[in-house]
């Protein structure tokens, strides 16, 4: 968003591929439709000046961006920068830290998200969460991903819903005779598309995963990241990741944060650039982000 840009700053023009630490042109390739500008179209998110506290803590400032409708957008930045802590304000999980509050506007299809008369449960049944470590129910596999339907009441046929979950998650195959196995008994990335299927199962329009792959080898990794793919032709998806290749393998555009310091020696989380991650990558506007991408901080 330009009120976030310094007007002043040198355009980065240097091909990143070549000066950083990947091969940014092959990651991104050149047939996946990326978005081209920075007009988000279908708004699901609307963020104006949002910012983030715990206690008298300020612990991301001044946040203003819009999220796209069965996109996936990725958050990245170094440590500390504020990533999670926005992405856990979507759905309103800050709300079970004591001394959390979120001021600014957070709009969800128009309607603030924090306003009084806002059930968060319900917002957390639209809005869906996977978290770094696989936080799979002390229940057999049918049983975690019939939970969320069974409490939330809802009229379904549960052996075909949780077969239809579980096959989006590319899951079914592996484990259609053993449903009555304890999830514990999958592997950790069996168990992370497990929570993804769970979480589906309560048929909520937005995912938001906080560095869903951090735990998981390469290959589990890989299935993840063509799962989250997949799932955006259905679903939006918003992604923590301290991952840049990943950031730039799947997502359709990336916010990159940083820490300002202010006179107290207090950091605090900011957004410095959003936008198609084809140009984040490859001509970002402001230099932090160039200096983030190629790799001489962070």
């Amino acid at each position: 968003m330009s009120e976030l840009h310094d007007p002043n700053a040198p355009q980065a023009t240097s091909d990143l591929a070549n000066t950083g630490r990947m091969d940014v042109s092959a990651v991104l390739g050149d047939d996946r439709g990326l978005p081209l500008d920075d007009s988000v179209p279908q708004v699901v998110f609307d963020l104006n000046n949002v910012q983030v506290f715990y206690g008298d803590f300020q612990a991301v400032r001044d946040v203003t961006m819009q999220i796209g409708r069965n996109e996936i957008t990725a958050f990245i930045g170094p440590s500390g920068c504020g990533k999670s802590t926005l992405l856990r304000s979507f759905n309103r999980m800050n709300d079970l830290i004591p001394g959390a509050r979120v001021e600014g506007l957070l709009a969800y299809h128009g309607f603030n998200i924090y306003a009084p008369d806002v059930d968060p449960i319900e917002v957390r049944r639209r809005i869906g969460m996977v978290f770094q470590k696989p936080n799979v129910f002390p229940k057999s596999i049918y049983e975690n991903v019939a939970y969320g339907p069974k409490v939330n009441g809802m009229k379904v046929n549960m052996d075909d819903l949780v077969e239809e979950c579980l096959t989006r998650a590319a899951l079914w195959d592996e484990v259609k005779d053993d449903l009555k196995k304890s999830a514990y008994a999958l592997s950790g990335g069996q168990q992370q598309r497990l929570v993804i299927a769970r979480c589906i199962a309560v048929k909520p329009e937005v995912i938001l995963m906080d560095e869903p792959c951090a735990s998981l080898d390469p290959i589990a990794t890989a299935k993840i990241e063509d799962l989250m793919k997949e799932l955006a032709a259905d679903y939006t998806i918003v992604i923590v990741t301290h991952n840049m290749q990943q950031a730039a393998r799947v997502s359709d555009r990336t916010a990159f944060f940083t820490a300002d310091v202010d006179d107290e020696g207090v950091r605090h989380g900011r957004l410095v650039e959003y936008g198609p991650t084809r140009r984040i990558f490859t001509s970002p506007k402001d230099p932090r982000t160039e200096d983030y991408i190629s790799g001489r901080f962070g």
